[in-house]
């Protein structure tokens, strides 16, 4: 497997994880919200306001591991080390296997 396979497969990954604990989050607190207004509804200003900026720091999270995931696919600054290392290992196993 390439070197760049497993970053790709590593971004996806990450990403897949990312998203879908920020999914459940937003949910909740979607959840926990609408509860909220239906036993109070005169604090439904309150409630949305804090849902809203609960929100806003649940997305950050999934901004935060897409720009960890492009890193890692564009910005890598170990590909060049990484690659001259699978290099050398490949030449000392052939070498080493005739």
């Amino acid at each position: 497997m390439s070197f760049f396979t497993m970053c790709v497969l590593a971004a996806g990954i990450g990403m897949a994880l990312g998203t879908v604990g920020t999914g459940i989050g937003q949910g909740l607190a979607v959840k926990s919200a609408v509860e909220g207004v239906s036993r109070n509804p005169g604090a439904s200003g309150k409630i949305l306001t804090t849902m809203m900026i609960g929100l806003a720091m649940i997305e950050s999270l999934a901004i935060y591991a897409l720009v960890i995931c492009l890193i890692i696919l564009f910005a890598n600054p170990s590909k060049d080390i990484a690659t001259e290392l699978a290099k050398t290992v490949v030449k000392e196993y052939l070498g080493s296997s005739r």
